[in-house]
């Protein structure tokens, strides 16, 4: 077990190499590399401890902290492995390895230890699920906000295609205020792949889409429902629009759609009203 009180090492010049992943992490994102990335903030270090003390697929390899900030996350920390080295520092040196001062004094070295497959995220699914998929989400601010609204409703995974941005850039962890690290999720495959295995799996399929055929308050509640959303600006493609049963969030007139990541918080918030998660 992990001990209460954490030692902190010291660290006083930025090159020092004990902290080398840290340095210029704003021009250096390290997502992808060996499925790591930087978790940023009280929230999000929490969560990742809580995954890290779960048996979860995600812990730490080294947290940096500012040094007026250790005394107010030692419960935190002391959530990691003993193996998990504390760094701590003065603010200018801190800002010299980050690279920027809009860190809030607290980052870490995320790995994920155990990325799913999707056949087995699918498999462990309960008989009544919600889930949502994604196809050709660039922009990391929707994402981030997209993985809080599946946490916020109780959506029970979030299914990216190929083409979506990784989920693990520091922004989207961020955004998300750390459900990323919550909310079971695979990036993979095309959207056609994914909606093939989806539907193999007995889910209701839905397109959200300002030109959806039905109106999304006349969604009849499903034991098993996936909410289907596009990029922004362009939307489901489509050869999934005329695939899949598509919805639409009525509106006033004169704007052409809502940004997709509020589209989907409403949505969720809709599907989990009908089956009884919220």
């Amino acid at each position: 077990m992990p001990d209460t009180e954490r030692v902190a090492e010291r660290i006083t010049d930025p090159a020092d190499p004990r902290i080398a992943a840290f340095v210029s992490i704003r021009e250096r994102d390290l997502t992808g590399r060996h499925n790591r990335f930087i978790a940023e903030g009280t929230v999000v270090l929490r969560m990742l401890a809580a995954s890290a003390a779960g048996g979860g697929p995600f812990t730490a390899e080294a947290i940096l902290l500012l040094e007026n900030r250790l005394a107010g996350v030692a419960d935190i920390l002391a959530q990691f492995e003993d193996t998990v080295p504390v760094f701590v520092a003065d603010a200018t040196v801190f800002n010299a390895i980050a690279g920027f001062d809009m860190h809030r004094g607290v980052l870490a070295i995320g790995t994920r230890q155990r990325p799913q497959t999707l056949d087995g995220l699918l498999s462990t699914l309960p008989d009544e699920a919600l889930i949502l998929t994604a196809c050709g989400l660039s922009n990391h601010d929707n994402v981030g906000s997209i993985f809080r609204n599946a946490a916020a409703f109780g959506a029970s995974a979030v299914l990216l295609d190929e083409t979506c941005c990784d989920p693990l850039y520091r922004k989207a962890i961020r955004v998300s205020v750390g459900a990323v690290l919550t909310v079971p999720f695979v990036r993979q495959g095309t959207a056609g792949n994914l909606l093939a295995a989806i539907e193999g799996r007995g889910f209701a399929l839905w397109g959200l889409s300002p030109r959806g055929e039905t109106d999304l308050d006349d969604i009849s509640p499903a034991p098993r429902t996936a909410l289907v959303v596009g990029a922004e600006g362009e939307g489901l493609p489509p050869a999934i629009m005329a695939a899949i049963r598509t919805a639409r969030i009525r509106q006033k007139p004169g704007l052409d759609s809502l940004n997709v990541a509020t589209a989907t918080g409403i949505a969720l918030h809709r599907i989990a009203s009908l089956n009884g998660l919220v």
